[in-house]
């Protein structure tokens, strides 16, 4: 679920140059919402709720930064975008942010004039194949089908892995999860490579997800997170300290159901009394309100929230916490002080 370093790299460069105002905070806030692009479907991370409204990790994200700017959730608007178009999308002035398993690269943050606000989930590309096929490991793949995202560095990374292990492969190209999957469980590929969240959130799907098995080889290294257009310092700045308000509110056991509260009694930690408001003037300083913070917790939770109620251990996708548990528990979420 990455976009390529070279489909689309002249194109969106140059759409990003003609368009060095729009998706400002001035901007955002002049139309009412926040136009978020978003991936046409991966089950927890992006979906489509009975009632037909968008759910997901990365859908809260987006939730999240319509709350800092409007207080209100559903002040925002989605647009779903394939590995091919997302970035045509943002840099064109389209969407405002991206929330869409991107991985963050040196050719995309450079050439591209793309800029990643942090990480919102490490990943690492895998491979998800039929138990039947009775293998075990990736390099036991020589001669086999492969359904792949076109547009996608996962396209780079697997002809790297087969190259160095001396093994050929036959692509098969498929536009969006949804066709993959399709095409899997049809038989029209033998293996499906993605980011190791994709391959579980697709199996969750499936009539018997037992019948497939994720191999224990990950080949990348795949940090995603939410971007903007370079030169959009202002709006860029919402939407990282947006994200680093949901990983520091877990850090010091901010909830949704207790920020109130502690709002309300302002206690001895004056990290937590900055970030919500009753301490300093941290909102102005991004032209937000005083307490943005806090109503971005009450209305969407912590990081670990967010990432329990969609992927954790106890949902259908059941990822661990892994690499993404905070800094203080071993993993890699941390953010910078709010001081």
């Amino acid at each position: 679920m990455k976009t390529s370093v070279f489909l689309g790299t002249l194109a969106a460069a140059g759409l990003a140059a003609g368009v060095a105002a729009a998706g400002t905070l001035a901007d955002v806030k002049a139309k009412g919402f926040v136009q978020c692009g978003i991936s046409t479907g991966v089950a927890g991370f992006a979906f489509t709720t009975a009632a037909g409204e968008w759910d997901g990790f990365d859908i809260d994200i987006c939730r999240a930064v319509a709350t800092a700017v409007f207080g209100d959730p559903k002040a925002v608007k989605f647009t779903p975008t394939t590995g091919k178009t997302r970035f045509t999308a943002l840099a064109s002035g389209e969407i405002d942010m991206l929330s869409r398993n991107t991985t963050w690269t040196y050719s995309r943050d450079v050439d591209l004039k793309l800029t990643f606000l942090g990480v919102n989930y490490y990943d690492g590309q895998g491979f998800m194949v039929p138990t039947a096929l009775g293998v075990n490991s990736a390099t036991e793949l020589d001669g086999a089908t492969v359904c792949i995202q076109t547009g996608t560095t996962t396209e780079l990374n697997l002809a790297d892995f087969f190259r160095a292990n001396d093994i050929s492969y036959e692509p098969v190209p498929v536009e969006t999860n949804a066709e993959a999957r399709a095409k899997y469980l049809a038989g029209a590929c033998d293996v499906y490579t993605t980011d190791a969240s994709g391959l579980a959130a697709t199996r969750s799907t499936f009539e018997n997800p037992d019948d497939h098995v994720i191999l224990p080889e990950i080949i990348s290294k795949e940090p995603l997170g939410p971007l903007v257009r370079h030169g959009d310092n202002e709006w860029g700045d919402v939407v990282r300290w947006t994200l680093n308000v949901l990983i520091i509110a877990e850090e010091k056991g901010i909830t949704a159901a207790n920020v109130g509260d502690m709002a309300a009694a302002p206690g001895k930690d004056p990290e937590i009394n900055r970030l919500l408001g009753t301490e300093g003037e941290y909102g102005a300083m991004m032209g937000l309100s005083k307490d943005w913070a806090a109503k971005v917790i009450a209305a969407i939770g912590n990081y670990g929230e967010v990432f329990e109620k969609h992927i954790g251990v106890n949902t259908a996708i059941g990822l661990p916490r892994g690499l993404n548990a905070q800094w203080t528990d071993g993993g890699l979420i941390y953010s910078p002080p709010y001081r």
